[in-house]
This record gives structure tokens, C-alpha cells and sequence, in this order.
């Protein structure tokens, strides 16, 4: 069977993250966007532990559901908008968790079991592990892949190619941080399959698009994901899938919307080439600093100009949340009531916002909502005009 999944994401234990970041909340909302199977996040941190022993129970082997009788998983979704009835008690879980090494590389984790987040835990060497949901570890890639490995877990980069806390930004080769090849790489908001497949390195490696979401709203949560096909609903089987190249689809940002893609200032987010950059010494003239941006960054390491897909390599498909679509549409907030109805009316006319985006034929959306449905059809033909984002600021879509 084939699932869709976003495998990162954070609790309330991590800086910056919405309170509302809880396994009732997350289940349900997971469900409206179309996910079958998420990661819990934050799998280290003592607190975010009882709290998924409490939610949860073990469906199959490594893989959890909410407990029915925590009904609080059907929440309201925003405060004046009832939200559609869905069994939310259908989304699964599996054990997640992202830390930063000793080189500040962020790393993606996902773990067979809770009992195993428990042992673990105790074996990483840490002034904050039981403050912080991504904490700050004091070993590098390659001994903390030798940890996760003894425990029959799955590791890799997160957002490989993102200038403050990736994996090519602190080295030229994966290899030089982990002396082997990780299970997985994940590729961030600024990249997609096209862009990281000029690297001859990671022709042997999985790719992952997982959303980071710090908060649950379908505009978050699985923004990107995978699809992902699997044998059955276990663990195992899910290693397996990852071990066997068995990620059937990445569906993600366009990466030019995405925050790091050009190279620029992160005080003003002025663009500049990367050649102008270095001559200015990394330094903008407003004072600000200047980020390589990941289009940049993978140009330094490419082998070809054009990607080099492996046989095994899936499509990438862009994407963007159904509610800023809308919001980009019709000049209103994402959370605005006028949004969250007409968000709210598809997802129960067509059953999840998946669907809208990806499966629903066009014409169908048209009946509902012509304007929209343009805009959808320009993101399934990749022909949006697009600002491209910089600095730590957004991209945004131009519409004519």
C-alpha cells in the first residue's frame, strides 16, 4: 500500500512552537490534510514522552494511534469555524525526533519504538535534553549514527542544503560527517529533487520532503510529504520501504518559495549572485549579513549542470497549503473566517486537502471555485510566476 507522510515535525517542547502542537490536535488535523502516517517530534525530551505514552497506543509494532478514549481529538479547527467530521483516531505515528550535533548539523531521526527513544536518551550527552524538543548533542554525525543504528533505527540530514544549520553548510561531502551513507536525506523547503540530484554523492540516497511544522494547521502540517510505499503498517515494513527506495513520491514547496533559495541579506533580504556576494565579502551594504542560498550552495558541489535522476528516484511534485492558495486568490489572511469556509468546504466536498491538490480533476474544483481552480492547475503544470525567496524571507507567487 501506498501512505503519505510528514516525518518531522515538533512538540510544545520545542523553541518557537505552538502550544496547540499536541497528539490529539496533530492526529486530527493530519487527517484533514490527508496524511496517513506522522512523526511525533521531539521523541527525546522527557515530558513529550508521557505525554505520547499517555495519547497513544501501539497499533502495530512501532507505529501508534490515539487512544479512543481521548475524545479531545476532535477540536474545533479555528475559533469560529467548525471543523468536519473525520476519525481522527485513524492517523498513526511513528517515533521522531531532530537534534543538533556538536557542528550544529541538524539530524532526522525515526525510531522503532518508545522503549527505544527511552535508552537512547540516556546514551546522548546533553546540557538540554530535558529542556529543549531538539536538543543540542555533544557528538558528531557519525557517533550518533552508530547510537541510532544499534537501536535498529532510520537517520539522516534534515534540510541538507539550509545555510545555518545543514549538513553542507558545515561540510563539502555527507560522507565527511557521517563516514557512511545515511538512510535518507532531507531535502528542506528551498530544494527539491531537480536541484539536489546535480550531486553525484546522493545518487544511493533516499529523499525525504517533510514539512518542520512547528504548528498543526493544515497550512503547516504537511506541507511537504512523502508518499511512501509500504507492505504494512509496522515498523519494520517501514524501514524496509526506506532501506529498499520505496519513496514513491516528494511533494513540496516550489523551492523558490522557500526562505534560503537565493543568496541574500538576512537584515534587508536583498538578492545578490552569488559572484557580487563573495566580492562584498559576505556583507550587504545595509550592514546585514549575506546567506549563500541553496541554489547556490548545490551549484558549488554539483557535478552536472542538469540532475542525473537514479532509476529509483520518484517525481517531485510542487505544492503549496490549500489555505494559501486561497489566501493568495482572494487578498485575505490564511485564518481568516472568508479563508477557513472555503478551505473547510473542499476538504468535505472532496475529503482531504491531498486530494484538492493533487487528485481531484480540475474541472470538478472549477464547479466549486473557477479562480481557484486556475491557480491549482498552474501549480500542477508548474507554470506559477514566483519571486523567489532570500534571507530567511519567503518567496512569494505573482499572479497576473
Amino acid at each position: 500500500m501506498i501512505i503519505n507522510s510528514d516525518l518531522h515535525v515538533h512538540s510544545p517542547y520545542s523553541m518557537a512552537t505552538s502550544k496547540n502542537m499536541l497528539i490529539s490536535t496533530i492526529a486530527y488535523q493530519s487527517k484533514l490534510k490527508g496524511l496517513d502516517l506522522i512523526g511525533t517530534g521531539d521523541a527525546f525530551h522527557p515530558e513529550w514522552l508521557k505525554i505520547i505514552e499517555s495519547s497513544t497506543e501501539p497499533s502495530k509494532t512501532g507505529i501508534y494511534s490515539v487512544k479512543e478514549s481521548e475524545n479531545g481529538s476532535k477540536v474545533q479547527l479555528l475559533k469560529t469555524v467548525d471543523a468536519p467530521e473525520i476519525e481522527a483516531e485513524k492517523c498513526k505515528f511513528i517515533l521522531t525526533a531532530e537534534i543538533e550535533d556538536k557542528n550544529r548539523v541538524h539530524q532526522l531521526i525515526i525510531l522503532p519504538s518508545i522503549e527505544s527513544a527511552y535508552e537512547i536518551r540516556e546514551e546522548l550527552p546533553s546540557k538540554n535534553i530535558n529542556k529543549e524538543g531538539r536538543p543540542r548533542i555533544d557528538m558528531d554525525g557519525a557517533e550518533i549514527m552508530d547510537l541510532v543504528r544499534d537501536y535498529n533505527g532510520l537517520i539522516g540530514p534534515s534540510h541538507a542544503f539550509t545555510p545555518w544549520t545543514s549538513i553542507y553548510k558545515e561540510f563539502d561531502s555527507i560522507y565527511n560527517c557521517y563516514n557512511d551513507t545515511p538512510d535518507f536525506l532531507e531535502l528542506g523547503l528551498s530544494a527539491d529533487t531537480n536541484m539536489a540530484d546535480r550531486i553525484e554523492e546522493l545518487q544511493d540516497i533516499p529523499f525525504l520532503s517533510n514539512s518542520d511544522a512547528h504548528s498543526p494547521w493544515p497550512h503547516r502540517l504537511g506541507r511537504e510529504f512523502n508518499e511512501i510505499e509500504i507492505k504494512e503498517m509496522t515498523f519494520n515494513a517501514f524501514k524496509d520501504a526506506i532501506k529498499g527506495k520505496k519513496v514513491v513520491g516528494n511533494y513540496g514547496f516550489d523551492p523558490r518559495l522557500g526562505k534560503y533559495h537565493e543568496t541574500g541579506c538576512v537584515r534587508c533580504y536583498q538578492l545578490f549572485s552569488i559572484e557580487e556576494a563573495r566580492k562584498l565579502k559576505m556583507r550587504c551594504p545595509c550592514g546585514g549579513l549575506i546567506k549563500i542560498g541553496v541554489k547556490d550552495r548545490i551549484s558549488d558541489m554539483a557535478k552536472w549542470d542538469e540532475a542525473h535522476h537514479p532509476e529509483f528516484r520518484p517525481q517531485y511534485t510542487h505544492i503549496l497549503p490549500l489555505a494559501e492558495i486561497i489566501s493568495i486568490v482572494y487578498g485575505k489572511g490564511i485564518t481568516t473566517v472568508f479563508v477557513q469556509k472555503i478551505w473547510k468546504g473542499l476538504v468535505q466536498e472532496f475529503g482531504s486537502e491531498i486530494a484538492v491538490l493533487i487528485h481531484v480533476p480540475l474541472e470538478e474544483i472549477s464547479k466549486t471555485d473557477s479562480k481557484l481552480a486556475e491557480v491549482i492547475m498552474a501549480f500542477r503544470e508548474n507554470t506559477l510566476k514566483i519571486q523567489p525567496g532570500a534571507g530567511g524571507n519567503y518567496g512569494k507567487i505573482m499572479l497576473d
